[in-house]
């Protein structure tokens, strides 16, 4: 039987959009859907696909309402079939008709004709979707001041963001906003960049790259880097003179980690641990704690935070947030630092954690950031998707750096 040419890219984005919304999967758990798709095109698409619908998925329903008498239910599967054909429509620029023959094919009877009609009106009148995804009410309403500009950060994918081992390498060129930062266009080809055989750079967003900075250089002092998989500030903590330890619990992430190591040529003492259960045989003079989040503030590069992170999450990850940063000061020595960041837009896994903190804030300043982002009141760092629009924009995160 012939199959229709990027049939295969829709079922797979229909079946990461139901693990998603459905099962409340992560966009990585779900991308496992695409991965027996024939090229790197087709696998490509079905994510963009997916990607798009979270991103868009309120008012995509606005639309979808706007054209039915009477409201689909939101699991019916003529709903997200009709989701993904907006989304390939109004944000992939599909043409309408490549739109209708590969997923229509995706349903059968009236749900199909149902469907084709909703999709057939909307064209006709031209509909469009506005300049900025509407988040959910609990979502805006978690977010507070910062939702309307956060919407407006995650209205599009985000750019490609590298952190240097250290000089720039000849022919990599990019815009950049940090000393050992590039940021290049999205889509480029990251094995093919110059530099990557040699290992030069890694690939970082700009705002995961502060937390490490704000250790300074290491001088071959030594620092524990706590839930370091897959390793990006541990590679730069050891390109900054530390002499690193870096510890998690995931011998899957830890293996990505041991690639990034032998890549760059950089090194670092690896202990697989649970962080709860473990004990230090000496003290450190700096300890990075980068805490397990709910990761809300990846929410342009992983939109299915939007849809699947609630007080119930935002609860555990709190409590252990707090454990995690209790056991670490007590491994520090007199006078040490420890840097404390989650890639959370909560106040309750970023604020909340830091005014509880037994330590010393030792204030942030200015000049350690990027140009535009100021440091709160506090001496801690808070960064949202909404900053830096004009020059792509960059993760929410919330930072705070101590004294013992």
């Amino acid at each position: 039987m012939n199959t229709i040419p990027g049939s295969g890219a829709r079922k797979a984005a229909l079946k990461m959009l139901d693990a998603v919304l459905r099962r409340g999967d992560t966009m990585e758990q779900a991308g496992g859907a695409a991965n027996g798709l024939p090229s790197f095109a087709d696998r490509a698409l079905a994510r963009a696909i997916a990607g798009e619908v979270l991103r868009w998925l309120t008012d995509l329903d606005a639309l979808i309402d706007s054209a039915t008498k009477k409201p689909l239910p939101d699991d019916a599967k003529a709903r997200m079939v009709l989701r993904m054909m907006l989304a390939q429509w109004l944000r992939l620029e599909t043409p309408p008709h490549a739109v209708i023959a590969t997923a229509l094919p995706l349903l059968a009877g009236g749900p199909k004709r149902l469907a084709h009609g909703v999709f057939a009106t909307l064209t006709r009148q031209d509909a469009t979707l506005p300049d900025a995804p509407t988040l959910p009410d609990a979502v805006a309403h978690r977010w507070g001041d910062m939702a309307v500009e956060i919407a407006k950060g995650i209205a599009a994918p985000p750019p490609l963001d590298l952190s240097l081992r250290g000089d720039l390498p000849e022919g990599l060129e990019g815009e950049s906003l940090l000393p050992g930062h590039v940021r290049l266009p999205r889509g480029t080809a990251i094995e093919n960049l110059p530099g990557f055989d040699d290992g030069a750079w890694w690939v970082q967003d700009l705002a995961a790259s502060i937390p490490a900075r704000l250790l300074g250089a290491g001088e071959g002092k030594r620092v524990l880097d706590l839930c370091a998989a897959p390793g990006g500030k541990t590679l730069q903590l050891a390109a900054a003179g530390w002499k690193v330890t870096s510890l998690d619990n995931s011998s899957r992430r830890l293996e990505r980690l041991r690639q990034n190591l032998e890549r760059t040529g950089l090194s670092a003492d690896i202990v697989e641990a649970d962080a709860m259960g473990w004990h230090p045989d000496e003290l450190y003079d700096a300890i990075l704690l980068d805490a397990p989040c709910t990761a809300t503030g990846t929410c342009r590069r992983n939109p299915d935070v939007i849809h699947r992170i609630g007080p119930r999450q935002i609860e555990a990850m709190a409590l252990l947030q707090s454990q995690l940063l209790e056991r670490a000061a007590n491994w520090l020595k007199p006078g040490g630092t420890l840097v404390y960041a989650t890639c959370s837009l909560e106040r309750e896994e970023g604020e909340d954690i830091a005014a509880a903190c037994d330590l010393t804030t030792d204030p942030v300043h200015a000049e350690e950031l990027p140009q535009g982002i100021t440091p709160t009141s506090e001496g801690w760092v808070r960064t949202h998707p909404g900053m830096l629009a004009e020059a792509g924009g960059l993760d929410g995160f919330f930072i705070a750096r101590f004294i013992a």
